[in-house]
């Protein structure tokens, strides 16, 4: 029987992405229907980088699938999920984002510093040293920043000015927006570099989520 460990975000509230259902902490999900990616199984990725993409909130769980299993390129549905732990992951995906927006801007040799104050703004309000307010007008800063990017953009720094906008983007105070902010700025800090930069993000984000549950125990 395939047995695969893998990565599957939920909402805030704990309910899934679709459907609403709302699954026990170590809880079992299994699915008697048919297996059609993107529309009915039980969903999870490999790479916790991937799960992130489809993350509908930043309650991350570490989870087995198993049974019947259909693999795609990102993501995989199975008969039985079973789960191994949860977390809140809502700050470590704003850090996480924070340190891809960095590497993106490094890469893509943006010098404007409106973007990396931006992001220092992000972290000082996470340690709760700013306001709400605060942040929006470093996010403010920083968008103005990469609207200035994109109108110079061209073949030659269209990565430079994504890499702008994940500054940008890094810097929203919404913490509904963590995973979606953190997926953002984890591609585009892959494409600003090579394809080997996507694994090396996700042996980040996935030592960063394992660290998280260790110390939530």
């Amino acid at each position: 029987m395939t047995s695969i460990h893998a990565w599957h975000f939920l909402r805030d509230d704990g309910t899934t992405g679709s459907g609403g259902c709302k699954p026990e902490p170590g809880g079992v999900e299994t699915w008697d229907g048919p297996l059609v990616m993107c529309h009915s199984g039980l969903h999870a990725s490999r790479m916790a980088i991937d799960a992130l993409s489809y993350a509908p909130g930043a309650l991350v769980r570490r989870v087995v699938v198993s049974g019947e299993v259909v693999e795609g390129d990102d993501k995989l549905i199975g008969r039985k999920r079973r789960e191994l732990w949860r977390v809140d992951a809502t700050a470590t995906l704003h850090e996480f984002a924070c340190l891809c927006a960095e590497d993106a801007l490094k890469v893509s040799k943006v010098t404007d510093a409106r973007c990396f104050a931006a992001i220092a703004a992000k972290r000082a309000w996470l340690r709760g040293e700013i306001t709400d307010v605060d942040l929006d007008a470093a996010y403010a800063a920083a968008h103005d920043a990469a609207n200035a990017a994109h109108d110079a953009a061209n073949a030659a720094n269209a990565a430079a000015y994504d890499a702008a906008y994940d500054a940008a983007y890094a810097a929203n105070a919404a913490a509904s927006a963590a995973a979606h902010d953190a997926a953002n700025a984890a591609h585009d800090a892959a494409n600003a570099a090579n394809a080997a930069a996507y694994d090396a993000q996700n042996k980040r984000l996935e030592k960063m989520l394992k660290e998280l549950h260790k110390e939530a125990k």
